[in-house]
């Protein structure tokens, strides 16, 4: 069994997306028939109601091809509402839960793939503080319970299906700024791998990055804002888990014929993984790790 999966990021419903990628995405993505839509957050710029509607209008539009798996990033948090209530954090997903229901980080079980998501954009909060003012609400931060949560999720997957863990922050260092997307990083990367997830998706950096960690696949898509990272043309991603390999196809956006067109291609060889039912522990057959090609 092959399954599809089209990956999507950082939209910046707002002042920043660009309509004509939006319009674009929508029109393509049933061509490319997916067993299901990712998009790994940043829905809006400023978390405000228009912002959440234009995304949940895009979000439904998507789901005529398959179903959408959504979570919140940075962008999509309330976080200033952090200082009134400050024992709570209800208050900071309120509107996101209003338009995309209440499960933050919902779990989409379909034949060959599991997909389930780890929340790492919680605003100004003790894990993802720095030294930089900078970092304030954009840091994020995989605690210990978010990636239990998506380990023991992994532990109930059928053998044959494939393990997607979905997350906002970028959990390696970006290409152009060389900088991390989460605070403690270090620790969430180990996290990550003794999760047990194949494929890793995720968004916040603004540039398009393929690459392993620790025998996953980690795919960082682009933004289909006017930000782009260096100016470079927007990216998403369409993914093909094969029983053996994983493939990961670039779609670049054409700004003269207004069209993504497909671009690079990143081939993987699809790691075996065994975990215990009892205690989620995960081990890997490393004769099936690794290996790259790029065409």
């Amino acid at each position: 069994m092959t399954v599809s999966l089209v990956h999507l990021s950082d939209l910046h419903f707002g002042g920043l997306a660009d309509l004509a990628q939006v319009e674009a995405v929508e029109a393509l993505v049933p061509d490319l028939e997916p067993d299901a839509v990712v998009v790994s957050g940043d829905l809006t710029q400023r978390a405000r109601h228009g912002e959440f509607q234009r995304a949940r209008a895009f979000v439904r539009e998507l789901g005529r091809a398959g179903p959408v798996y959504v979570l919140p990033g940075n962008h999509d948090v309330q976080w200033w509402w952090r200082p009134f209530v400050p024992f709570g954090s209800a208050a900071k997903y309120r509107k996101y839960r209003q338009y995309f229901g209440p499960e933050l980080t919902p779990t989409l079980d379909l034949p060959g793939v599991l997909i389930t998501g780890a929340l790492t954009s919680h605003g100004a909060a003790w894990g993802s503080l720095t030294p930089r003012l900078r970092d304030v609400a954009v840091k994020g931060h995989l605690s210990k319970s978010a990636i239990a949560r998506a380990t023991a999720t992994f532990g109930k997957a059928r053998p044959e299906q494939a393990r997607v863990l979905v997350l906002h922050h970028n959990v390696l260092r970006g290409g152009l700024s060389r900088r991390m997307g989460l605070a403690r990083w270090r620790t969430a990367q180990r996290r990550i791998v003794a999760s047990g997830a194949d494929v890793v998706l995720c968004g916040h950096y603004h540039q398009e990055q393929v690459e392993t960690l620790g025998g996953a696949v980690v795919a960082c898509a682009g933004t289909l804002s006017t930000r782009s990272r260096g100016g470079r043309p927007s990216v998403f991603f369409r993914l093909l888990i094969e029983a053996d390999a994983i493939h990961v196809e670039q779609y670049r956006w054409d700004a003269s014929r207004r069209v993504f067109r497909r671009s690079d291609r990143h081939q993987f060889a699809r790691r075996r993984l065994a975990v215990d039912p009892v205690v989620g522990a995960v081990t890997a057959d490393r004769a099936v790790e690794g290996g790259q090609r790029r065409s």
